[in-house]
C-alpha cells in the first residue's frame, strides 16, 4: 500500500466562491466523483476547519486535501500475455486479441484484459484510490486491436476529457459483404436497445444519436474491405451502422445474415480491428499516432479473396483517400 500525499491549493482570486469539489478537481487533477468521495470522509480542511464538498471558497485562504493511501483492488493480477504497443508513466496502449473480455463481470471474474494489465503494470498510481488500471475506452470481447490504458487518475481525466471532445480518433479495419458504392460516407443513426431482441442494438427512433464514417480501402467481388472511423462510441455501433445501410461485417454472428456471418473463406470470427488511434499524450499534449497490424486470423481471409480474385476475372483494387470522414 502506498503512503497518503497531502496537497495545500491556495485559493486565488478568480476562484472566489467557486464550488470546493470543482475547484479542487480543476486544480488537483482528480475526477470530481473521487474528490467529492475524499470531501464526504473529512479529508479536506481550511484552517483546521473540515469543508463540504458545496461550500463556496475565499480567495487568500488555503485548502488542505488528504488523499489516502491507494487500497489494493479485489481484482486478481493475472499472467496473460500482453501486446504492449506503447507505455510509459502515464498510460499504456496494448493491441488486445479478438476473445479477451476487457473488464471482469459476472460470468468473466478473471481472464480478462484488465487482470493481464494488474500483472503487467507494476506500482500503479491507482484511479480513484484503488490500484487498478484506468479503462478510457472499450472494445467487445470478439474486437482485436488498440486500447489506451490510464494509470492513474490525471492521464485518465484527461483522456476522458479527449474522448467526449472526440478529439482521439479511432479507426478500424472491417470487411463487409457486398460492393459499398460511396468511396466514403458518414453513417448518421440513432442507436438504441432492439425492441424485439434486447441483447441486440439496432437504429431505432429516440436511441442515443450516432455517427460512423468510413472509406473503401480494398475492394473484392462480393466483398469490401473499409476503414471506419468511431465518431461517436455507442455499443456494437459499427456493426449496427454497416448492417443498416446493407453491409454487414464478416463474421458477425449477431447482426449478419447467412453469407455475411459464415464470411469468405478462412473467416474464423468477426472481421472487425481497431488499427489506428491518435490523441494528445495526457502529460505533454504531443501527438500520439499509434497502429496495430492486422492479426493473421484476419489476414487469412484476405488473403484468400485476393488469391480468389487473381485467378479470377477480378483484381482488388486498393483506393487510398487524402481526406477523411470526420
Amino acid at each position: 500500500m502506498s503512503e497518503a500525499r497531502e496537497l495545500d491549493l491556495p485559493i486565488p482570486p478568480e476562484a472566489a466562491r467557486q464550488r470546493a469539489d470543482r475547484f479542487v478537481a480543476d486544480r488537483s487533477g482528480l475526477s470530481r466523483s473521487f474528490v467529492q468521495r475524499l470531501i464526504s470522509e473529512g479529508h479536506l480542511t481550511m484552517g483546521g476547519l473540515i469543508v463540504r464538498a458545496s461550500s463556496t471558497l475565499v480567495a487568500g485562504q488555503t485548502l488542505h486535501l488528504v488523499i489516502p493511501p491507494v487500497s489494493e483492488t479485489t481484482v486478481l493480477a493475472e499472467d496473460i500475455p500482453l501486446t504492449v504497443v506503447y507505455e510509459d508513466e502515464d498510460i499504456v496502449v496494448v493491441n488486445k486479441p479478438a476473445g479477451l473480455v476487457v473488464h471482469p463481470a459476472p460470468g468473466h471474474a478473471t481472464g480478462t484484459l484488465v487482470n493481464a494489465l494488474l500483472h503487467h503494470v507494476e506500482d500503479l498510481p491507482g484511479i480513484a484510490g484503488v490500484a487498478r488500471p484506468g479503462l478510457v475506452h472499450r472494445l467487445d470481447k470478439d474486437t482485436s486491436g488498440l486500447l489506451i490504458v490510464a494509470k492513474g487518475d490525471v492521464a485518465q481525466l484527461s483522456l476522458m476529457a479527449q474522448l467526449k471532445a472526440r478529439r482521439i480518433k479511432k479507426t478500424y479495419l472491417a470487411l463487409v459483404q457486398g460492393s459499398v458504392a460511396a468511396e466514403l460516407g458518414r453513417i448518421e443513426a440513432p442507436i438504441g436497445r432492439d425492441p424485439n431482441e434486447r441483447k441486440r442494438m439496432a437504429v431505432v427512433a429516440g436511441g442515443r444519436e450516432a455517427t460512423t464514417g468510413y472509406r473503401v480501402r480494398e475492394r473484392f467481388p462480393g466483398w469490401t474491405l473499409l476503414e471506419v472511423d468511431l465518431i461517436t462510441g455507442r455499443t456494437h455501433q459499427i456493426r449496427v451502422h454497416l448492417t443498416e445501410i446493407g453491409h454487414p461485417i464478416a463474421g458477425d454472428p449477431t447482426y449478419g445474415n447467412g453469407t455475411s456471418r459464415r464470411g469468405p473463406d478462412a473467416t474464423t470470427r468477426l472481421f472487425l480491428h481497431a488499427w489506428k488511434i491518435v490523441f494528445a499524450h495526457p502529460r505533454d499534449g504531443r501527438l500520439m499516432r499509434l497502429e496495430a497490424e492486422l492479426p493473421a486470423d484476419l489476414q487469412a481471409p484476405l488473403d484468400a479473396l485476393r488469391l480468389h480474385s487473381s485467378r479470377g476475372s477480378f483484381l482488388p483494387v486498393s483506393i487510398h483517400h487524402p481526406c477523411n470522414t470526420w
